[in-house]
This record gives structure tokens, C-alpha cells and sequence, in this order.
């Protein structure tokens, strides 16, 4: 169920100098992985505000159960985009690693 938590295995190995059109790509993937991140984290903070939303809500009979679902949910969005966040953050600091072994 929770496939993308999992390690991607790391088969591919660079054998050829990263160029500039790889450097950035490379910086063209770190920003769409921070876009992402802030996806994850905007939709995390709506459904935090629908959450203490519904517990204003009075009319509701289940407004506080509801609402405590979204905002368990939200924090499990959070969660869920920092995740991902760091581990595509991570292999993207071994190329980078090898861009600067690279250029010394």
C-alpha cells in the first residue's frame, strides 16, 4: 500500500561527465521536487483548515468526528510530502556530489 515510502532501488550508475544540459536538469528536477513539495504541504494546510472548519460547524452530528479525520489526514499529506521530499532530495545530492567530484 505504501509503495512510495519504500527505498527505489538504486541501479542506475553514471558513467559519463554530467555536461550542462545535465546540470540542469538536474537543477530543473530539485525545483519541480520543491514545487511538490509545497503541492503536498498547500493541499495538507486546506485540509487542516476544512477540519477546524467543521468543528465549528454546530449543526453537524458528526462535525467533530469529521473534523478530526481531515486533520489527521493533513498531517498524514504532510508527512507524506516531506517523505518523498528527502528521498528524492537525497538522490538528487549524489549526482550533484558527482558534479562536483567532477569539476575538482
Amino acid at each position: 500500500m505504501l509503495d512510495f515510502l519504500r527505498a527505489a532501488p538504486r541501479e542506475y550508475v553514471n558513467r559519463e561527465k554530467i555536461i550542462l544540459r545535465d546540470y540542469l536538469a538536474l537543477e530543473r528536477t530539485r525545483l519541480a521536487n520543491e514545487r511538490t513539495l509545497f503541492s503536498y504541504l498547500r493541499t495538507a494546510i486546506y485540509i487542516l483548515l476544512a477540519g477546524l472548519t467543521l468543528f465549528q460547524i454546530r449543526a453537524l452530528d458528526y462535525g467533530h468526528l469529521i473534523g478530526y479525520l481531515a486533520i489527521g489526514i493533513s498531517l498524514l499529506m504532510a508527512f507524506i510530502g516531506l517523505v518523498r521530499y528527502r528521498k528524492v532530495h537525497r538522490r538528487l545530492m549524489t549526482y550533484y556530489d558527482e558534479v562536483n567530484n567532477d569539476s575538482l
